[in-house]
């Protein structure tokens, strides 16, 4: 079943230049998604126009069968949408309790509040170890957790996480894209951009390339990764070729 639709999107900031151009792609429901791409390709730029933090110059975003390209992030969250972006927007001076409790703001019955919570430290039992700690003494990984636990208190149906091993060792990484590939399980579709194209392609079922605001392959994960020619362009194939030559 499809989830999501994005439609001939184009996109950018304030009065610049469009960084999305005519973009359209089809997330379908349960998948692990993740977007690739080099920087400046628009990778970042479609997650916010997807959850309202931009608004789209033409086109249009279609989740469960409604345009949703003029709500704002609020109402898209209402919808069952959370985005981690990617500076993970924690409270640094508030307790790891205290940002969950803030991931769940719209909830108005407290004692869903705290079972969502304890939900959550089940999928992540650091963060009940540390729930009583400030957010910003927090190593990165930590810190990374928090950031997807909080987005997970209202059990959304499309989780989309921006660049989610940004500064994080690689040891660390393994473990948050670990966690992320568990996320189906609950039955989360869940939507990735990762600059680690070969962690992000592998922890997903199915992927996209984004080049210069546009899209230019999707498909199985598994078979982006054994592609040749992406290899080449995409994933460092063509650099280390280059190296070689050079030395």
């Amino acid at each position: 079943m499809t989830l999501l639709q994005v439609e001939n999107v184009t996109a950018g900031y304030g009065f610049g230049p469009d960084i999305l151009i005519g973009i359209s792609l089809t997330v379908e429901e349960g998948r692990t998604c993740c977007i690739i791409g080099p920087n400046g390709a628009g990778k970042s730029t479609l997650l916010k126009a997807i959850c309202g933090l931009l608004r789209p110059r033409q086109g249009r975003v279609i989740y469960k069968g409604e345009d949703i390209s003029h709500l704002r992030p609020y109402q898209t969250l209402a919808k069952g949408i959370c985005f981690v972006p990617q500076e993970r927007g924690l409270f640094p001076d508030m307790t790891v309790r205290e940002n969950l409790v803030m991931g769940g703001y719209i909830l108005e019955d407290r004692s869903r509040l705290d079972q969502e919570i304890d939900r959550v430290c089940e999928i992540f039992p650091l963060l009940k170890e540390r729930e009583s700690q400030r957010a910003k003494t927090l190593s990165g990984g930590e810190q990374q957790m928090l950031a997807l636990g909080r987005a997970l208190i209202l059990n959304p149906e499309l989780l989309m996480v921006d660049e989610p091993s940004l500064g994080l060792a690689p040891r660390i990484a393994a473990d948050i894209f670990e966690k992320i590939r568990s996320f189906k399980d609950f039955g989360m579709t869940v939507l990735l951009v990762e600059q680690n194209a070969r962690k992000g392609l592998a922890c997903a079922d199915w992927g996209y390339v984004l080049d210069l605001g546009k899209e230019r392959i999707e498909g199985p994960a598994d078979t982006i990764l054994a592609d040749e020619r992406i290899q080449e362009l995409y994933l460092g194939k063509l650099a280390a070729k280059r190296k070689e030559t050079r030395s």
